[in-house]
């Protein structure tokens, strides 16, 4: 491959090293992953952290090329609505990502349609990004540039090269990771996705929207490689949150031509952020043990008065698991308890808090009741407790 200017840091070989930490991160990750992938999710927590991860997707990639749009402006874009005449470049820009998330999530997801990274995908993620923007986006959507770019101190590589090194950059994407073999192992995909993001950020072949179209490319790895579609939003979440440890990390890849320091800052973040995830789907399914349990507790109570019996449940239910409260919070925890006793007597509630005690659904300590969630212990496997320390010989 002949080229117009020499550019050391675009070897197109494995130009990094895994260390210890890495392949602990990575085998985290796994672990993690697996564990989003075989967790059952109820379909409306489902549908709200598939709304939280496409919003928070786009927020970060648009919000690191300068978007100031906020997550509740967000929001309001998905619930169909629209903002103001002065913030309609960043909505489009917004709605540009969020459209490009679902067509890929319907190609690798629903169709199970994947393909290698390719120009022609190249070209077709850079037009998403860039559709409908105008003079706000310094670039023609779907075209490679056609002249040269200085991005702060970095000078972007000669543009008469950029179909040739995007030419190298897909054919050793498929040489190095063998996505195409079928045999490709989690571990391979997550360090794939980095790389072509950072490789392609240092080629920029486009005149503008590079960054979202490199992070763009990292989501689509990510989907087809077979990562939580809960999840894929993580890395461009980690970069906007750590925004300048991002470009430092670029630029430091750039000059020392390794993507050794870049890969673990990458992977400490996805780590993060999965476990994050994890975090959020098991509290969760202890919310839905909980109501299981509830349930079950008011099925061995005798009915009686049909309307009591149903209060009584409904407070076993709403109230939250996370926090103690006093008794005068108790009709102020959600608007379904303020009605539910609205006209009602202390007297009436006093009663309805000593049935829950009774029964085992609630604690009262110290002024303040709680949910008896103690009770779900006995639902989780026993272990034996870990060996800090080697026990000393005699």
């Amino acid at each position: 491959m002949k080229l117009n200017r020499d550019y050391p840091h675009l070897i197109f070989k494995t130009q990094w090293e895994l260390s210890k930490r890495c392949l602990i991160m990575l085998g985290q990750c796994v672990a993690y992953i697996r564990a989003i992938n075989n967790t059952p999710i109820m379909p409306q927590y489902y549908d709200e952290l598939m709304l939280l991860a496409l919003r928070k997707g786009a927020q970060a990639t648009t919000a690191i090329e300068g978007n100031t749009l906020s997550d509740e402006e967000i929001a309001r874009l998905q619930d169909g609505e629209k903002l103001p005449p002065s913030k309609e470049y960043q909505e489009i820009e917004v709605l540009n990502i969020l459209n490009a998330f679902n067509e890929i999530l319907v190609e690798t997801v629903y169709n199970n349609k994947e393909q290698l990274i390719s120009p022609e995908l190249l070209l077709r993620f850079h037009k998403l990004v860039g559709q409908n923007l105008g003079e706000h986006f310094n670039a023609i959507p779907g075209k490679f540039r056609n002249n040269d770019v200085v991005v702060g101190t970095y000078r972007c590589p000669d543009y008469r090269d950029v179909v040739p090194l995007i030419n190298t950059y897909c054919e050793w994407l498929r040489r190095e990771f063998k996505y195409e073999d079928g045999n490709q192992m989690f571990c391979d995909v997550i360090i794939q996705a980095i790389v072509a993001h950072v490789y392609l950020e240092w080629i920029h072949p486009f005149g503008d929207g590079n960054g979202r179209t490199g992070r763009l490319i990292e989501f689509y790895i990510l989907s087809r490689g077979g990562n939580p579609d809960i999840a894929l939003h993580i890395l461009s979440n980690h970069y906007n949150n750590t925004r300048p440890e991002y470009y430092r990390q670029l630029e430091k890849a750039s000059k020392t031509n390794t993507l050794t320091n870049f890969i673990e800052y990458a992977l400490t973040g996805f780590r993060d952020g999965l476990q994050l995830t994890l975090e959020k789907i098991q509290a969760s399914q202890l919310l839905n043990t909980w109501q299981k349990y509830v349930y079950d507790k008011f099925g061995e109570i005798e009915i009686g008065q049909k309307e009591v019996f149903k209060r009584r449940r409904t407070l076993g239910l709403e109230i939250p698991i996370d926090r103690k409260f006093t008794f005068k919070e108790i009709p102020e925890l959600n608007i379904k308890l303020a009605r539910l006793y609205s006209g009602k007597s202390d007297k009436t509630l006093e009663r309805d808090l000593d049935e829950l005690i009774k029964n085992e659904v609630i604690i009262f300590q110290e002024n303040k009741y709680f949910a008896n969630i103690s009770v779900l212990n006995k639902m989780i496997a026993k272990r034996k407790g870990l060996l800090i320390n080697r026990p000393s010989k005699a």
